[in-house]
């Protein structure tokens, strides 16, 4: 019997709405499977019951001095990872005729964010709580909604402007759990930051092979689809030695170290 193509499993993935088999349908992808790159597929993203999706001014928080509070500090760390699952996906099933490297390296990055959801749900446990028991709100997907028309500008404003951020406040996040006694949890967080460079890398390479093939500069490019999509600039302090790691050039680090000075007001005009 003929191997499902790997696309169509990963739609069938992105479909499902239990989280638990999200998980367990994305880790069954077989990489190395068949891929039609060919076909045209119309993504569907599965949304759980539950947590119920608020404005971000909602989602409720507390010091980490309590138990409560790490745990809701966790429970949006756990949603944050969840909705990357799915941006992984659909950019494979709704992008189509691309190289097979395309597609591998974005079921690679899905079964990533998988094991990072269900490392954030095995801390859930530790404070009782499971995914879902909290709101979260939903501007990662919200941004892919935008984006559906244009594989250049989900390229530029998710993984290189939403998930790059996760690199600039990863660190800290990371300090405030393990000052907060939680180093079991902290030492996720230090996963999720090394996971989460090559994923920012993936997006920066393939970013750039698209303004190779059109003959774009990448920092005009970017700049230019912030103002498109009505996106928000990327907001200091930027974790520099991540970025660099994840592949921005030095032309893109110059561009965010004046980002960074003017946001500051450290820029004399």
């Amino acid at each position: 019997m003929n191997e499902a193509d790997l696309r169509v499993e990963a739609s069938k993935a992105l479909a499902e709405c239990d989280p638990v088999q999200k998980m367990k349908r994305v880790q069954s992808l077989n990489l190395n499977g068949p891929v039609d790159a060919s076909l045209t597929l119309e993504p569907s993203m599965g949304r759980p019951l539950k947590p119920v999706l608020v404005s971000p001014g909602k989602v409720p928080t507390r010091g980490l001095s309590s138990p409560e509070g790490k745990a809701m500090l966790l429970h949006a760390l756990a949603h944050i990872e969840f909705n990357a699952i799915n941006l992984a996906l659909d950019i494979a099933v709704r992008f189509d005729s691309l190289p097979l490297a395309f597609y591998t390296d974005w079921l690679k990055v899905a079964q990533e964010e998988a094991y990072h959801h269900a490392l954030l749900c095995d801390r859930l446990k530790a404070y009782g709580v499971s995914y879902g028991d909290f709101p979260a709100h939903d501007g990662l997907w919200q941004m892919a909604q935008r984006t559906a028309d244009s594989l250049f500008a989900r390229l530029a404003l998710v993984p290189r402007l939403l998930e790059a951020r996760g690199l600039d406040v990863s660190p800290a996040i990371r300090t405030k759990l393990a000052n907060a006694g939680d180093s079991e949890s902290a030492a996720v967080l230090d996963v999720i930051l090394r996971d989460e460079i090559g994923h920012v890398a993936i997006g920066n390479r393939w970013f750039g092979v698209l303004c190779e093939q059109r003959g774009l500069d990448p920092v005009d490019a970017f700049a230019e689809c912030l103002v498109k999509y009505s996106a928000p600039e990327p907001r200091s302090p930027f974790n520099f030695p991540a970025r660099e790691r994840a592949g921005f050039s030095p032309a893109e680090l110059q561009w965010l170290l004046h980002l960074e000075q003017s946001q500051s007001g450290s820029v004399k005009t």
